[in-house]
């Protein structure tokens, strides 16, 4: 899917929350979106889903507008917060909702979610548990899982390494590297953490202060040259 964001502006209050003249994301391409807190990532994230309406500008998804045409939410794994679940849920009633609403049947739904018993193993009592009273790294583990089991075109993740224990750090990187190999489909992937996403990611947009300030391709030298600049710019980030 190729995503556009066209002289997007946002305000709150007084403050200019974004201020995106231009920004394109190529069919089959998976981007880093980097930033400190408050650089305004969720921002960007949550306006490019429709879930808030920018000032100014438009969000273009294979050349559609998002808020006139609502044909790319079937085609869009997404997940930002635990606001995207239903915590009155059991763990396999919220995934065979999520499934229904892709057109995918039980027997569907569980063919694909084998791929993904290693990051999300569900033992009796997890299979009873509401979603509610997870902790917030099992919750956030169940909202990406509804992202990605439903093959979308293009995936969206806010933050998706933060809260989680190491072994399931990497088992996600690895998923979502096995997923980005698919030509056919596209990844936004926001976050703080520098290593994680230039591990993933092919491409990186730094976000600061609501503001683009470099779109860079990655490589090896790729972490160590974001530290440099995070430094120089008085900027903390995580490695």
């Amino acid at each position: 899917m190729r995503v556009e964001l066209n002289k997007i502006v946002k305000k709150f209050g007084a403050k200019k929350a974004l201020d995106i003249p231009a920004w394109l994301l190529e069919d089959g391409e998976v981007v880093g979106l980097l930033g400190s807190n408050g650089a305004g990532k969720t921002t960007f994230l949550r306006i490019m889903l429709d879930l808030l309406r920018p000032d100014q500008g438009e969000v273009r998804m294979d050349g559609r507008d998002v808020q006139r045409d609502a044909g790319w939410r079937a085609r869009t794994g997404s997940f930002l917060d635990r606001s995207f679940l239903i915590d009155y849920l059991t763990i396999p009633e919220y995934l065979e909702f999520v499934g229904s609403t892709f057109n995918l049947d039980k027997d569907e739904i569980g063919r694909r979610l084998e791929p993904f018993e290693d990051f999300l193993p569900l033992s009796r009592i997890d299979r009873n548990r509401l979603i509610r009273d997870l902790s917030t790294g099992n919750a956030k583990k169940v909202g990406i899982l509804a992202a990605l089991f439903v093959h979308p075109e293009f995936v969206v993740l806010d933050e998706p390494f933060a809260n989680l224990d190491p072994p399931s750090q990497i088992r996600l990187k690895d998923i979502l590297r096995t997923m980005a190999a698919d030509p056919g489909r596209s990844m936004l992937i926001s976050s703080h953490d520098l290593g994680h996403v230039t591990d993933v990611c092919g491409r990186i947009t730094l976000l600061q202060s609501g503001l683009i300030q470099r779109d860079v391709e990655t490589n090896e030298r790729t972490l160590e040259e974001l530290n440099t600049w995070f430094a120089s710019e008085g900027v903390s980030s995580a490695t």
